[in-house]
């Protein structure tokens, strides 16, 4: 028996629903699991369903889908649950979501696999190979971004990677990058956005005296620190607080938010229409 994952959206409309749940029907299939609902400022239906199905072939289950989504001028992607997806993790010099990514691997909190890591800093590397991950130097200046980006689309191609993740990557990405990678970036933000921008953002919540900070995973797009946000999370401060233990409550946040990001994305829970996204719970 396998197990496949399929995500569709598209217009709002009478009927879609009801129609893959008899076009699985009529293939054989059996639905374990379904979210669904509209988003109001598209009006856009969204869909998540994991069903089983035994002894048909992959073609004849996309044949079948494909026809629906064709009635309803929808998109839609099927995975069988056991592929999963290649994420390729791109880190500076704070190792602390990096190692957390990997632990939730290990212990199966999420379905991904990392075959490599890419940084700007040799300094992680043996944590990387440590996991049985690759590791790859591209470092990078202004008058270099270009071409360690080509490199970069190199590597993204060799190893046949679905998504990318900004384990706090401390470099911007061109623009003609991100257009490129739409919709396969997540970069966590140490910040609940809007809120501080620049240089040492906990310094500056700390002269402000904040009451609460925060972390943003959200996907990236040119405009920097301002794409379709995943997830949130926040934690309270006090006065007593420094801005040394504030870092250290907004590493543990920080950590926390991305893996939620992660986990939603490569398990088809998160979906990206425009400047907001639909994220369906675990």
């Amino acid at each position: 028996m396998s197990r496949y994952i399929l995500t569709l959206s598209c217009p709002d409309q009478k009927g879609i629903l009801g129609t893959v749940s008899h076009r699985l029907f009529d293939i054989g299939g059996n639905i374990l699991e379904n979210a669904q609902c509209t988003e109001i400022k598209s009006d856009t239906f969204c869909m998540r369903t994991c069903f089983e199905i035994d002894g048909v072939p992959p073609d004849t289950i996309n044949d079948a889908l494909g026809k629906v989504a064709e009635e309803f001028s929808a998109e839609f992607s099927l995975r069988e649950e056991k592929q999963l997806p290649k994420v390729l993790i791109m880190v500076s010099r704070y190792d602390h979501c990096l190692l957390d990514l990997f632990y939730k691997k290990r212990t199966g909190e999420l379905a991904i696999e990392i075959p490599i890591v890419v940084s700007n800093h040799t300094d992680l590397k043996e944590h990387a190979e440590d996991n049985g991950a690759a590791f790859q130097h591209i470092p990078v200046t202004p008058q270099t971004r270009e071409e360690a980006e080509y490199e970069l689309l190199k590597v993204i191609k060799e190893y046949d990677i679905d998504f990318i993740v900004l384990a706090r990557y401390m470099q911007i990405l061109s623009e003609n990058f991100c257009h490129q990678l739409h919709g396969r970036i997540i970069n966590i933000h140490h910040s609940f956005l809007p809120s501080f921008r620049g240089a040492k953002p906990y310094h500056q919540a700390w002269d402000r005296g904040v009451k609460l900070i925060g972390a943003t995973a959200h996907y990236v797009t040119p405009a920097l620190d301002e794409g379709p946000i995943l997830a949130q999370d926040i934690a309270r401060v006090t006065h007593n607080d420094t801005p040394e233990s504030m870092e250290q409550k907004g590493r543990e946040i920080e950590r926390r938010v991305l893996s939620r990001a992660v986990k939603a994305h490569s398990s088809g829970r998160a979906f990206l229409l425009g400047d907001r996204t639909v994220v369906f719970e675990h």
